[in-house]
């Protein structure tokens, strides 16, 4: 290496040509900035046909961990905002049009990505299961129940964690389990919905019992028909208007296009 004239100039040695200056300037190049997507949805159990909790993955055909499952994501446009990155991720990926979107954390390691430094903001979206059923399945996309999961891309594991864990909090205080359903449902499929997430059974009259005086849901006149008993009621789903409005906490809620957007500054 020369210095003239106050600067470094290349030279070659052994072959290769280097530049100390290189090394100095990497550290200081800024980060990669990316949206991966964690997507829950409710489809039946291989074994028992009940339903669970399950996620889409993509294989990475590429290097770093090319033909590891991951979540899907991609790069930031410099003309899209972090939702609308997140969507169309989604939708090139699985098809999917979620109707519950919501920023769940930002990951940063300085060593999770083994190539250059990336940054990526994490989403967590909810479909519906005749949505998820629709989804095609190829060689590079496929479903995968969210529990036990093999070993993923980067952190992507560390990452379906904290939006399970994220979840199942949600499940204890918040409307998070309507996302799961259509308008109209029965107590019993609300339930499903519950143990699916949970991960674990629910006594069935300690659960209606329990919603007796939730104020969220309303009966409505209306059954369910084609099943061999006697038709169960089907309810819906009626936000408070202050759950409606936002709550003024943590979490900002907006709507667009049938999706509801959640931006928590909790990061």
């Amino acid at each position: 290496m020369i210095r003239r004239h106050g600067r470094l100039r290349a030279t070659r040695g052994d072959g290769v040509y280097t530049n100390a200056a290189n090394v100095t300037e990497r550290q200081f190049v800024p980060p990669s900035l990316a949206i991966s997507t964690v997507i829950f949805a409710l489809r039946p159990s291989v074994t028992s046909g009940r339903p669970t909790l399950w996620l889409p993955l993509v294989r990475r055909i590429r290097q770093p961990y090319r033909g590891k499952w991951a979540l899907p994501g991609g790069p930031l446009a410099r003309s899209e905002s972090l939702v609308e990155a997140a969507g169309r991720n989604l939708k090139e990926t699985t098809q999917l049009e979620p109707g519950y979107l919501e920023q769940l954390y930002c990951f940063g390691a300085v060593d999770r990505s083994p190539a250059e430094r990336v940054v990526s903001i994490v989403y967590w979206a909810l479909v519906q299961a005749e949505a998820a059923a629709m989804a095609e399945e190829t060689d590079n996309v496929r479903w995968f129940r969210a529990d036990g999961l093999e070993e993923l891309a980067f952190d992507h594991n560390e990452i379906v964690e904290y939006a399970l864990w994220r979840l199942r909090n949600k499940m204890e205080y918040g409307s998070i389990a309507y996302h799961f359903l259509g308008d109209r449902f029965t107590l019993a499929q609300l339930r499903e919905v519950y143990e699916a997430v949970l991960d674990k059974r629910l006594d069935p009259a300690n659960f209606r019992r329990q919603l007796r005086g939730a104020r969220d849901i309303e009966p409505t006149d209306e059954y369910l028909q084609g099943g061999r008993h006697r038709p169960p009621r089907l309810y819906r789903y009626r936000p408070e208007p202050a759950a409606a409005a936002g709550s003024g906490g943590a979490d900002h809620q907006t709507q667009s296009n049938g999706v509801k957007h959640v931006r928590s500054d909790q990061h």
